[in-house]
């Protein structure tokens, strides 16, 4: 089981790297699991997937029925039969949908519930990809632990890499358990790669992976067609395919 984190600032383009990097994987004999635990949940339009229900609407279920079940029912197997209800089977890879944040109200006893599942669900695959917000909201309430490896995906900014610095010194201060760090530098273009990795090393950042500007990928963006249906010859998607080899997935 290998758990791998990805996150950056907005617009950097970390939800279309977690999607080929699906797209990618995919094509391997590994179980794999996707999860969007960005509350925008954009990776399912990104793979092309339609997702009716999220873990936040089992979590309400649940929060709204707990009182009216019976003393002696087994709570954490009814949500966990509700979270499988959320799984979304595709035929070379599983996702599911964190979905809605936390509303008023203490969400604790439910959050207890869901980390024993989530530990149950993640031990059913190979390799399981987090879709995350830059905050590592689901991350630092401990619902999906002890990730791996973080990816941080930035632009071709000086700002992008000191907020993925930001989130490393966030990583280490939560004690998330991430055995290692990563970033991916993404809409790379010729003009700008020198500077990227002069400031990488400044930042003292490891750059895994440059994914080059792609002008198909922005394309598919614009028209919001799915990556899914990526073309093979895609620079950004070979890109991907090659951070994917590094890392040894």
């Amino acid at each position: 089981m290998r758990v791998i984190a990805i996150t950056g600032k907005g617009g950097t383009g970390k939800t279309a790297v977690a999607g080929m990097l699906v797209k990618c994987l995919s094509q391997n004999k590994k179980t794999l699991l996707a999860i969007d635990a960005d509350p925008d949940s954009n990776l399912p339009d990104v793979l092309g997937v339609k997702v009716d229900k999220t873990i936040g609407d089992m979590r309400e279920f649940m929060l709204e029925e707990r009182d009216r079940m019976p003393p002696d029912m087994n709570k954490e197997r009814v949500l966990e039969s509700k979270v499988y209800e959320v799984l979304n089977e595709m035929p070379r890879y599983d996702l599911v949908v964190m979905g809605r944040p936390e509303g008023s109200g203490c969400y604790c006893f439910a959050n207890n519930l869901l980390r024993g599942i989530m530990d149950r669900i993640l031990k059913n695959y190979d390799l399981t990809i987090i879709d995350t917000a830059a905050g590592l909201e689901h991350l630092s309430r401990r619902i999906i632990r002890d990730v791996d490896e973080l990816l941080v995906v930035t632009d071709g900014s000086r700002r992008g890499l000191q907020t993925a610095e930001r989130i490393r010194e966030l990583a280490i201060s939560l004690s998330l358990n991430i055995k290692k760090m990563h970033v991916i530098a993404n809409k790379v273009t010729p003009e700008n790669r020198s500077r990227i990795e002069e400031y990488a090393r400044e930042l003292k950042m490891d750059i895994i992976g440059i994914v080059p500007f792609d002008e198909t990928l922005s394309r598919f963006d614009l028209e919001g067609r799915p990556l899914s249906e990526l073309p093979q010859d895609s620079e950004a998607l070979r890109a991907v395919g090659e951070i994917a080899k590094r890392m040894g997935l």
